[in-house]
């Protein structure tokens, strides 16, 4: 099992200034990051969360990995809205994936309303709950899915990347099979198109990424654009795992018990001085001279 074919295209839509959205796309591993905030700080938001994602290229695989690559990208986030009042309060969604070849699995970390989906046959399923105000109401049941299409709050999400010192992550692992194509967007495409419209465009894309990336962004943007628009595509094939897949690291490093410490040596033993020691020689040689001299005197003495 193996990547196959893949792509990615982000776009401003019809309605925004500037484009919010980042995503990384370095296989294994795959994101997409959707900013908020005020001026350009939703772009600021993003942007760090990415490059911090993507600096986990390499590492190690599973559950683990996506979740502290998630939390890394939460530090930087808010220590750069701490140190920086003109983006205090920014934040960003954060959808990873990072496949294992070998295992014919794929860890997801997410934080936020950008989704997961997987396409297996002609059936499209969403991986990821939405951390949304209108997410929320649907999981509990007070909203139809079809009423949170239409809600005019269905852009207020409740968790979110940097805006918080710590952050609760979504980790999950999926199984692979041939033929699996998954997709990683931001809300820009689906708060534009409903799941089954997204399916019948991959479907009728040939399931070719670049394609299907294509004419998602086209599709959403021509039923109003109303926001960033990022769409990453990369299928499941048949075959040999790339090199990098076979060398991958451990999620977690193997228990190496500790080295013992060689025994200290025995102490050398004291060595025994006879005679005055340093300091003592000076009284030792007054003395003498005393002995000395009290003979002196008592010769003297007999003598007379």
């Amino acid at each position: 099992m193996r990547i196959g074919r893949y792509a990615a295209l982000s776009d401003t839509g019809r309605r925004r200034l500037q484009n919010e959205d980042s995503h990384v796309v370095e296989p294994p591993l795959f994101a997409v990051a959707d900013g908020m905030g005020g001026a350009q700080a939703g772009e600021i938001a993003s942007r760090i969360a990415a490059a911090a994602i993507e600096e986990g290229v390499g590492a190690a695989l599973g559950v683990q990995t996506v979740e502290l690559l998630v939390r890394e990208a939460n530090a930087r986030v808010f220590s750069r809205a701490v140190d920086d009042p003109a983006t205090a309060g920014m934040g960003t969604t954060a959808t990873v994936a990072l496949v294992d070849e070998l295992e014919e699995t794929m860890a997801i970390g997410h934080v936020g309303d950008s989704r997961a989906y997987r396409v297996r046959g002609d059936a499209l399923e969403q991986l990821t709950p939405d951390h949304s105000l209108v997410g929320e109401l649907v999981r509990s049941g007070r909203l139809t899915p079809e009423e949170a299409d239409t809600h005019p709050h269905r852009s207020v999400i409740t968790r979110a990347v940097g805006t918080e010192a710590e952050v609760d992550v979504d980790t999950m692992t999926v199984p692979l099979l041939a033929g699996d194509l998954f997709l990683l967007c931001s809300d820009g495409l689906t708060d534009m198109l409903r799941d089954e419209e997204i399916a019948s465009i991959v479907v009728g894309a040939g399931r070719d990424p670049r394609r299907a990336t294509e004419a998602l962004v086209s599709a959403a943007n021509a039923v109003g654009g109303d926001d960033n628009i990022t769409v990453v595509l990369f299928e499941i094939e048949d075959g040999v795992p790339s090199p990098s897949e076979i060398t991958a690291e451990h999620p977690l490093p193997a228990y190496a018990p500790p080295v013992p410490l060689p025994a200290p040596a025995p102490p050398e033993p004291a060595v025994r001085r006879w005679g005055a020691g340093a300091g003592a020689r000076w009284p030792a040689l007054f003395l003498v001279l005393g002995l000395v001299a009290s003979a002196v005197v008592v010769v003297w003495s007999l003598m007379r």
